[in-house]
């Protein structure tokens, strides 16, 4: 049977060069070959350990965020309380359980979870633990209610297209082949109407990163905040603008040659927060705020001195080296950021700040 590069080769050798947005989709998502449809890719034995991987500590303080949101709004008898891209549902287990004491909180919670991997929704399906998990393909397909959601590392694994600043116009950045190799190379020039305004900031051979798929996602949650009431909080790695390659493989926690192993290694980008803010409107937003930066704000600090109590030799070594992990600058303090949309009408989400 042909691996995944043997049928990306065919495919180019066919029809020519396609879009990165087109590689990452094959990579990621392919049914018999794609990272994400075929393994679990969490944890130590994985690719990469996110936040909620870390520290139960990531996950209780998101889920009382979400729930004083509710009780700022009136506490509404029936909500989606949301997560995309859930991993292993460690983050939301773990938001459940911090919740749990929150009256009325879980009565009125409807669980929704934006997952496309089977094996992953199996996973998601015996973490959690609850019969009334349903299961979404995209953020449209999430009712009309209000909705509490939160997108942790979610945006960055979605394809993204690279064009190159040529004079006035751009080139986009493609796959094709060189001898007989996947390799990069440029299309011809072309004027793109929905890169007009980056023109004023970017100089030729400058880079500038979209992605479609997550200024649609974005835009669903944002209608059906404002629409109906809620709350998102999207925590991801990126800035307010992009600019630059940060096209980017992860395989055995290394960084790797994102063309090399098609199928087997992670493939991510930064996020453009600006995009995402500005395709979430009529949903207002925060500013953006360094993950360490919130989490201080919500007293990880004191939850981690609490828990450290309890604790003496490895058991604290360990969790002394979470905190510092989730909250110094020299590791995932500063690198991650956090947007929230709120409705125009509601105070934003604590630790946050327009």
């Amino acid at each position: 049977m042909r691996g995944l590069r043997d049928h990306l080769i065919a495919r180019i050798s066919e029809g020519g060069p396609i879009t990165l947005a087109d590689y990452m989709a094959s990579c990621l998502m392919h049914p018999e070959h794609g990272y994400y449809a075929t393994r679990d890719p969490f944890g130590a034995s994985g690719d990469f350990i996110t936040a909620p991987e870390i520290s139960q500590m990531f996950g209780e303080l998101i889920g009382l965020c979400l729930a004083q949101c509710w009780l700022d709004q009136g506490a509404p008898d029936a909500f989606a309380l949301a997560e995309a891209g859930p991993g292993r549902g460690t983050l939301m287990a773990d938001i459940l359980r911090a919740t749990k004491g929150v009256p009325g909180f879980h009565d009125a919670a409807e669980l929704h979870l934006i997952e496309t991997s089977p094996t992953l929704r199996d996973i998601q399906s015996k973490v959690i633990a609850r019969p009334d998990i349903t299961f979404h393909e995209r953020a449209d397909a999430l009712p009309e209610m209000p909705l509490f959601l939160v997108a942790n590392e979610f945006f960055d694994a979605l394809p993204i297209r690279q064009f190159e600043r040529d004079g006035g116009g751009w080139r986009e950045r493609l796959i094709g082949l060189k001898e007989g190799q996947l390799a990069f190379g440029l299309g011809g020039p072309t004027a793109l109407p929905q890169l007009a305004h980056r023109l004023d900031d970017t100089k030729p051979g400058d880079l500038v990163e979209t992605c479609a798929p997550a200024e649609a996602g974005i835009k669903a949650i944002g209608a059906r905040i404002h629409a109906h009431g809620g709350a998102a909080l999207v925590i991801d790695y990126g800035d307010w603008r992009s600019l630059g390659d940060t096209f980017q493989a992860l395989e055995g926690h290394a960084a790797a040659d994102p063309l090399a192993n098609p199928g087997n290694a992670d493939l991510t980008a930064h996020v453009d927060f600006e995009a995402l803010a500005k395709a979430a409107s009529p949903a207002a937003h925060t500013r953006l705020t360094p993950q360490g930066v919130f989490l201080e704000r919500l007293g990880i600090t004191q939850r981690a001195q609490a828990l450290a109590r309890n604790l003496d030799g490895e058991a604290l070594e360990n969790h002394i080296a979470a905190h510092r992990r989730l909250t110094d600058p020299a590791e995932m303090a500063t690198l991650f950021k956090v947007l929230g949309l709120f409705p125009k009408s509601a105070s934003p989400p604590p630790g946050l700040e327009t």
